[in-house]
């Protein structure tokens, strides 16, 4: 595991994020943020950027890159982003010990 600020990327989702973004063309990076919204008043973005703006925090692992704005850092730390694959479907999770409450669907949080 890689570790930037505390926020950990899992071995599976280092390989999947290096598989999405070497799909998505050079250069591409896996953006994660922390954005007001949601049935529980916190959502997490994921998205592909080119360009690493002053603010990101970049972590490598295993050929995968991941950027973090400071902002949503804050809410992130100590957390893990790993990817699950299972027979109901394929996707990120992040076990954030920040989040008091999420929602069912684990994409929406509340601090």
């Amino acid at each position: 595991m890689e570790s930037a600020s505390q926020v950990r990327v899992s071995a599976s989702a280092a390989k999947r994020i290096a598989v999405l973004t070497a799909a998505e063309g050079p250069g591409a990076m896996f953006r994660i943020a922390v954005n007001g919204g949601g049935c529980s008043g916190f959502q997490y973005e994921f998205s592909f950027d080119g360009a690493r703006a002053d603010d990101d925090v970049l972590i490598e692992l295993d050929g995968a890159r991941v950027l973090i704005d400071t902002a949503s850092l804050e809410f992130l730390g100590g957390s893990e982003v790993d990817f699950i694959e299972g027979l109901m479907g394929s996707h990120f999770e992040i076990k954030n010990p920040n989040a008091k409450s999420s929602c069912g669907c684990g994409t929406s949080f509340s601090v």
